[in-house]
């Protein structure tokens, strides 16, 4: 059960990270630049957290310094260049194309799991891998329509979101050994917004910040796609393989595309709607070939 609820809670935080295009496109109508934004969601969220955690549970926030160069690289590499990069895509392009270039990260992960934690890459893993990439394309109508223009930058710019966004789960798995969830996500946040927040020049935009619209996307960016998401899915990291979090995390793309159904009026074609199933099939298959395992080995054991 514990394993299933790991699971679970994965899925959720990644569900909250879908959300996330919604209120970074309301912050692009308010003037504001990838690099703000991103500096906007790390350095509000630090405060927040930070001083809830310094409320509820001071003792979560005790660390050893030779683990600091793993928090500096979970804020800086996994969180403020994923975002800056998934966001300039955004830009760029559209919220889906940021998306299905982002969702290659399973791929960059699996592949350097095997490497630095030894995490077998199966033939069941591999097609989880292809079934979730190919359910993205279709969800996000990047399949068939294989004709559509993408600038190339954009497309180096989605890859290397991809890969940052990898390297959060590789690195959140290693230091989750040590410590608590809420640990790992507070640090995480909290030197990323220390890189971030002095390059950022918010303080030029005091005027923007006087708008009730500002503020609703800064609380729907940072309390539901940056509290919650970041916390639940470092939760379930600490539980299961960096790769197969990874492949849970796919979820976000199907909660992208139901919200352009549910908010902006978006109808889902036939494909869409076998994108999703695939993308899902592909989670379950994750999840069900290690209970399966499992069930095996107590048997012969019995």
């Amino acid at each position: 059960m514990k394993n299933y609820f790991a699971y679970f809670v994965t899925v959720i935080g990644a569900s909250l990270w879908g959300l996330t295009g919604l209120f970074v496109d309301g912050l692009y109508d308010e003037g504001f630049t990838a690099w703000e934004i991103v500096a906007i969601r790390l350095t509000t969220s630090t405060v927040i957290l930070m001083s809830l955690t310094a409320i509820i549970a001071p003792k979560k926030l005790r660390i050893q310094l030779k683990h600091l160069p793993h928090f500096i690289g979970l804020g800086v590499c996994g969180i403020v260049l994923f975002n800056w990069f998934y966001f300039t895509v955004m830009k760029q392009t559209s919220i889906s194309i940021a998306v299905v270039l982002l969702y290659t990260a399973p791929v960059f992960v699996a592949l350097l799991s095997k490497y630095f934690f030894n995490e077998p890459l199966s033939s069941r893993k591999v097609v989880s891998l292809l079934l979730t990439i190919f359910g993205c394309a279709l969800a996000i109508q990047l399949v068939p329509l294989g004709h559509m223009q993408i600038p190339l930058i954009s497309v180096v710019l989605g890859l290397l979101s991809a890969f940052f966004c990898g390297l959060y789960s590789l690195i959140g798995k290693q230091i989750s050994r040590q410590y608590n969830f809420l640990t790992t996500t507070v640090y995480a946040l909290c030197m990323g917004s220390i890189f971030i927040f002095p390059t950022s020049g918010l303080w030029n935009k005091a005027v923007a910040f006087q708008s009730f619209d500002v503020w609703f996307n800064i609380g729907g960016i940072v309390i539901i796609s940056t509290i919650g998401a970041y916390t639940l899915y470092t939760f379930g990291l600490a539980h299961i393989e960096s790769s197969k979090a990874a492949i849970l995390g796919a979820m976000e793309p199907i909660v992208a595309v139901l919200i352009g159904v549910i908010i902006f009026g978006d109808h889902l074609s036939f494909l869409q709607v076998i994108g999703i199933i695939l993308v899902i099939g592909a989670a379950f298959l994750s999840v069900y070939h290690k209970n399966r395992n499992i069930k095996m080995y107590k048997k012969k054991r019995a």
